[in-house]
């Protein structure tokens, strides 16, 4: 048993942090189509847009838990809304980079993505994202968020186990692709929704009253962000 462990682990490493083969990139090309058919029309937007939610209030509380704020609990709703909890002191910078980390987070993470994949550690990318997800579990405090963390952990965990490296590679090129581009609509349906006089109490009029700086001028940063990681992360997935 001791033996086969020491074989093992080794492997284990070694898969871990070896490089896999790229796809063509024609597959490169079909996992774009495929992110921006579950991103683009509304009716499957409605359900594709749960995981960008994962991510959005998984940055809340990275941050929260980065900048030194006790962590209580994150809420993932059907509605595609989210709330991430924590305790500390209601200003300051660990108050605003905790609300400032919503709505970039899904892009940040498909950008870090696309670094991964462009240099070709595809297996390291679904461990990761597997890892992140199961410690985000921890911290859901309702039924929903928790079938949706476990499916979206679930997922990754049997692709990356299970499934071949042709399928590995579309997976996490779809995955990537999805991040980058669904990190995109959220900031236009905010600043739609703010139009029309309603989300007056959004990330960026949190981050407003926090800062006295125009909730406008934060909208203008999380397009910022999610737009350059699209460019960048983009040109990274295209030229691997």
């Amino acid at each position: 048993m001791d033996s086969l462990a020491a074989t093992a682990l080794p492997d284990l490493w070694d898969r871990l942090t070896g490089t896999q083969t790229a796809p063509a990139l024609w597959v490169v090309l079909a996992t774009c189509a495929a992110a921006l058919a579950v991103v683009v029309p509304h009716p499957v937007w409605r359900i594709s847009r749960n995981a960008i939610t994962i991510a959005h209030e998984g940055g809340h509380g990275l941050l929260a838990l980065l900048t030194g704020r006790q962590l209580t609990g994150i809420r993932l709703h059907s509605d595609t809304s989210g709330l991430t909890v924590s305790r500390g002191k209601p200003y300051g910078a660990g108050m605003i980079l905790t609300a400032a980390a919503g709505y970039p987070a899904p892009s940040l993470l498909g950008l870090g993505g696309a670094a991964l994949l462009a240099a070709d550690r595809i297996t390291l990318l679904l461990w990761a994202a597997t890892a992140l997800l199961l410690a985000m579990l921890v911290m859901i405090r309702n039924a929903y968020g928790v079938l949706t963390v476990v499916l979206a952990g679930g997922t990754f965990l049997l692709v990356s186990w299970l499934a071949p490296p042709q399928v590995q590679a579309a997976f996490g090129y779809a995955v990537v692709w999805f991040l980058l581009l669904g990190g995109v609509r959220p900031a236009f349906e905010l600043q739609a929704r703010r139009s029309r006089g309603g989300a007056g109490d959004s990330d960026a009029d949190q981050l407003s009253r926090l800062t006295h700086v125009p909730a406008g001028l934060w909208l203008l940063l999380f397009h910022a962000v999610s737009l350059c990681s699209l460019i960048g992360g983009g040109r990274w997935l295209l030229e691997g």
